[in-house]
């Protein structure tokens, strides 16, 4: 199965990229794909002008994931960051769950995953490649991680979602019960340190493919973290 599955990921490297939105041209693409989703498909949010956003966007980094043959965006998701200078509700979530559950996290190194989207048209992309564009999302959102010192990840999270990323050793915690929210949603949150640690024991592929083979986030740290977690 680890073969299978090794195989798959070296067939979808040859056909799609992920980026970390660097330009304003890569955020609006991002905007353009979740208008795709969230307006013309899901009926989720009104949009304007072919764009979805929203307050959160300006404290954000975005991901996309890239057809290498044709510069396509098949596929977006964005990493919340709260400013201690906000009032209100600094991610997204928090507008919608109860203060608790975000409450224990800390609140410097806390970011939320959300506008997780896929277009359903993946036409030129091979089934592999197709199956594979959350895990390079979720690479995306490593990458921001290791590179803004992310220790917590939440996010409201479809159980179809879930249950996908855990298939892949990519276990976000629920918290407290489902809310309502464009259909039942989970509260999750995921310690990265520790989640990737659990990802590296149980499918070294994944944790290879989503970690840049630890360059995004390097297993010594991890190893360290785990051992300091033992002995503390």
């Amino acid at each position: 199965m680890q073969l299978a599955f090794t195989d798959s990921i070296a067939s979808a490297e040859q056909e799609l990229l992920v980026e970390i939105a660097e330009t304003p041209a890569q955020v609006l693409e991002a905007k353009r794909v979740r208008y795709q989703v969230y307006c013309e498909e899901r009926g989720f949010e009104a949009g304007q002008g072919g764009l979805e956003q929203d307050e959160f966007d300006e404290f954000s980094r975005h991901v996309l994931v890239r057809s290498q043959l044709t510069g396509k965006v098949f596929g977006t998701v964005r990493v919340a960051f709260s400013p201690p200078e906000r009032p209100g509700p600094g991610l997204p979530m928090e507008r919608l769950c109860e203060a608790w559950v975000t409450q224990p996290l800390p609140r410097t190194s806390t970011a939320e995953v959300s506008r997780f989207a896929l277009l359903k048209d993946r036409t030129g992309i091979s089934p592999a490649g197709a199956a594979l564009m959350r895990l390079y999302l979720i690479r995306g959102v490593i990458q921001i991680c290791g590179d803004s010192r992310v220790s917590h990840l939440c996010a409201l999270m479809e159980r179809t979602l879930l249950r996908l990323l855990q298939a892949t050793s990519i276990h976000f915690v629920p918290v407290g019960a489902a809310i309502e929210h464009r259909g039942l949603r989970h509260p999750t949150v995921w310690n990265v340190g520790e989640g990737l640690d659990r990802v590296r024991r149980e499918n070294r592929v994944v944790w290879s493919f989503i970690t840049a083979n630890g360059a995004f986030w390097p297993e010594d740290t991890i190893v360290q973290s785990a051992h300091r977690r033992s002995v503390g």
